[in-house]
């Protein structure tokens, strides 16, 4: 039996010709246990923004793909959509494309006392992303967030 990571592996591997294809870029898997199915969630996104049929077309040619390569072992959901607004960031290049944009930020140790940031990303550094909050500008490596999120005030 592979683990949950080398299936999200082979998933991602067979996954992105079929993005490319249409200039989509791949944001997440999840792959987790659902009832006695298990769900297989792709996030996706583009320039301009994701339709309903890049969502139809990806679903349709992974879901083949999936069956033809005999890759999961359990009998599972398949859906995929566009992160939506308050999607997660997760590298340099989501804050890179993001500068100007609002998001929130939780570090797994203290960056400046803090582990909660929210403000501006106001420019990235190396492996560093600027955030540009009420009280300044914070410095925060990007192996030190936990979880961070574009915040529209929702």
């Amino acid at each position: 039996m592979i683990s949950e990571r080398e299936t999200i592996k082979r998933i991602e591997d067979l996954l992105t010709p079929i993005l490319e294809e249409d200039n989509l870029e791949l944001i997440d898997i999840e792959f987790r246990p659902s009832g006695k199915r298990w769900l297989l969630r792709i996030y996706i996104e583009k320039e301009g923004g994701v339709t309903i049929s890049d969502c139809e077309r990806v679903s349709r040619e992974l879901g083949r793909t999936l069956d033809v390569e005999d890759v999961l072992d359990h009998p599972y959901t398949l859906e995929v959509s566009s992160p939506g607004l308050t999607r997660p960031l997760r590298g340099l290049k989501d804050f890179e494309r993001y500068i100007g944009k609002e998001c929130k930020i939780v570090t797994s140790k203290p960056v400046e006392g803090r582990n909660e940031f929210a403000g501006e990303i106001v420019g990235t550094s190396g492996e560093t992303v600027e955030i540009k909050g009420k009280i300044g500008v914070f410095t925060i490596p990007i192996c030190d967030i936990k979880k961070a999120h574009l915040d529209f005030g929702l």
